[in-house]
């Protein structure tokens, strides 16, 4: 039995008879939601590019904090409109959680600052013309954040190699 830790004291991953289980603990809610309203404020952002080349998708983030408070971690979330690879080599820090769905932590936010970049090579299941990754904040350690709309994205990438921005 294989365990990775995904995001320090809050998120296990387990890989049992080839299926991936996740266990949460100690997280007091997620980006939005009531519990989550109740801690620090603090603005998460996430900036970068996706590119779709031959059933390959590369995802380059650079999380950032626009405070009003720093965050010792958070977990971005990366969701694709097609499956992934069964076998996925991630970066650090980073585990699948589902059929089309990756979280990474970001590493500290400091107030006005920004995390570790995050880069990403995922293999697709099948070669697809189009692919639309969405990301957005998994976790972000209880805190409030006023301004989803610079962490929730949507991108549309086609199989030309292109680099489309976010």
């Amino acid at each position: 039995m294989e365990v990775v830790a995904v995001r320090r004291g809050a998120v296990r991953s387990v890989v049992v008879a080839g299926l991936l289980v996740l266990g949460v603990s100690g997280v007091p809610g997620v980006s939005g939601s009531a519990e989550a309203r109740s801690g620090p404020e603090a603005d998460v952002a996430y900036h970068g590019r996706v590119s779709l080349s031959h059933g390959r998708l590369r995802v380059w983030v650079v999380p950032q904090n626009e405070g009003p408070a720093a965050l010792p971690d958070a977990t971005l979330r990366v969701r694709l409109s097609a499956e992934l690879a069964d076998r996925q080599e991630l970066a650090e820090g980073c585990a699948r959680v589902g059929l089309r769905e990756v979280v990474c932590e970001t590493g500290a936010l400091p107030l006005h600052g920004r995390g570790r970049h995050i880069g990403l090579l995922l293999e697709l299941k099948k070669r697809v013309p189009e692919v639309v990754v969405r990301i957005d904040t998994w976790w972000n350690g209880g805190a409030s954040d006023r301004d989803g709309s610079n962490n929730q994205h949507a991108v549309l990438a086609l199989d030309t190699g292109d680099a489309y921005a976010f």
